[in-house]
């Protein structure tokens, strides 16, 4: 057989180079597969971020087919290859590493490649017979990487926020219903890890939900700050070689084909260099990623022993914890979300170096920021499922234990302050602590207060909230 067999001759500014003839990819993605080899992370690792090429890709071609530029037969058949593809087809044909130099051109141009390739087959033209349909000419026309590359990168980051906030959704909804399954069991409440006032474990797991549900709001806010996009502004902003209603129509095209309400950036020569949305989401998943990891801090806390540790709440055992010691089980669901949190927190380090390393009228850092984002939207919706699915819904109480702790505490004196005053239960709490007496044998036994009004200032229940006024009878 002949080398054009295997192969295909495909030519670019730097010459002739030979192309495998199965692939729907072309000269420049070769070029970009040879040169960055780095992270091995190729863009179709993030489908959204595919599909979010072919829809700027698909938007374009229908404005420049309105406006005449384009003609209706090539237009249909970059149509259809886009439908294709945002279906799912061919995303293994996009394979350039995330990381790479020249602003995403390597990334632009794959789609482009893919796109124009498989459109000649639909025109009855074989892969490469570029003077049919031309990546660059045809289904890069009134385009630029640094118009299309962010545009596509905000879309996708939109898609993946979706997901992101319904699993933040549903995190906290499990943690409500351990909050309302836990009210009933009292325990001791801790600050500095030390013994502090009663609370119950309900309130605990309260806590945790409303902390997670704030971010719900958040990542909303942040998918609609992603909203404004700079199609339109070709390679600096100035809209250079594009058609005065290009813009308008390619973005209602976008809007269409998206179902996203993106709108045009007011200046898209500001809008093309500036990373300042992608800094804010970034510092937002990262205050995500802090309050998960410290949930999970907790949760490990509480959990830990069996029976050397607090021990408070059991979590659902997922697999041995040990190849030497029996029995042992880890913390391994909340160990785990701990990581993808230092992972996000490093990400936002990494972002921030690399939007602030911009010069002039682009951000050639652009490919790490998309990158590193992309993937903190990715593993903090993989995080709070697992958390979730296979261990919030699955935690125990051990109200026994908890209780244990709360009645053998020192902190039950706090509510004796506003009645015998905070020398008198400074001196009590210290006696409690030197002897192992309990706090109510010592206040009985110095006729400070009698045992009735005493077991109604020290039941728990009365201290989870504002003293009630029968208890404040009592000074």
């Amino acid at each position: 057989m002949s080398d054009s067999t295997y192969y295909r001759v495909e030519r670019d500014l730097l010459g002739e180079r030979q192309v495998p003839a199965a692939v729907y990819y072309g000269v420049q993605t070769l070029r970009a597969l040879e040169n960055f080899n780095i992270s091995g992370i190729p863009i179709s690792h993030f489908p959204d971020l595919v599909t979010a090429l072919v829809m700027v890709k698909q938007a374009c071609a229908r404005a420049n087919r309105d406006l005449g530029k384009l003609d209706q037969q090539q237009a249909d058949a970059i149509d259809r290859a886009c439908d294709e593809i945002i279906t799912g087809e061919l995303h293994g044909e996009f394979c350039v590493d995330m990381i790479q130099g020249g602003a995403g051109t390597s990334t632009n141009m794959n789609s482009n490649e893919v796109i124009a390739n498989r459109a000649l087959e639909l025109l009855g033209r074989q892969r490469g017979e570029y003077e049919h349909l031309h990546p660059n000419i045809h289904v890069n026309m009134s385009q630029s990487t640094n118009d299309v590359y962010p545009t596509s990168l905000r879309l996708a980051m939109i898609f993946g926020l979706r997901q992101l906030e319904q699993a933040t959704r549903s995190l906290q909804t499990a943690l409500s219903e351990k909050g309302a399954e836990f009210c009933g069991v009292l325990k001791m409440g801790r600050t500095q890890l030390q013994d502090a006032v009663p609370m119950s474990l309900g309130q605990e797991f309260s806590a945790f939900a409303t902390t997670i549900g704030e971010e719900v709001s958040r990542l909303g806010e942040m998918a609609a700050l992603l909203m404004e996009v700079n199609l339109g502004g070709t390679a600096i902003g100035t809209g250079l070689n594009t058609e005065a209603e290009y813009r308008e129509l390619a973005i209602a095209h976008l809007r269409e084909v998206s179902s996203v309400a993106v709108t045009p950036a007011e200046d898209l020569v500001e809008a093309t260099s500036d990373m300042g949305g992608f800094v804010l989401l970034s510092g937002m998943l990262k205050r995500t990623a802090v309050k998960l990891s410290k949930i999970c801090n907790d949760l490990r806390l509480l959990s830990s022993g069996p029976r050397c540790g607090l021990n408070e709440i059991n979590l659902p055992q997922r697999q041995p914890g040990s190849s030497i010691m029996p029995g042992k089980v880890n913390p391994v669901i909340p160990e785990a979300v701990n990581q993808v949190a230092f992972t996000v927190i490093g990400n936002d380090t990494a972002i921030t170096m690399a939007a602030e390393a911009g010069q002039l009228q682009l951000n050639v850092m652009e490919p790490l920021i998309g990158y590193k984002l992309l993937e903190s939207i990715r593993y903090l919706g993989a995080a709070m499922e697992s958390l979730r699915s296979d261990c919030v819904v699955g935690i125990t109480a051990n109200e026994s234990v908890c209780r244990g702790y709360l009645e053998r505490s020192i902190g039950l004196v706090t509510a004796l302050n506003p009645h015998l005053g905070y020398g008198v239960t400074s001196r009590i709490a210290q006696q409690a602590l030197l002897t192992g007496r309990s706090v109510a044998e010592l206040v009985v036994e110095e006729k400070l207060m009698t045992p009735a009004e005493l077991e109604r200032l020290l039941r728990p229940e009365a201290m989870l909230g504002p003293a009630l006024q029968e208890v404040k009878a009592l000074a």
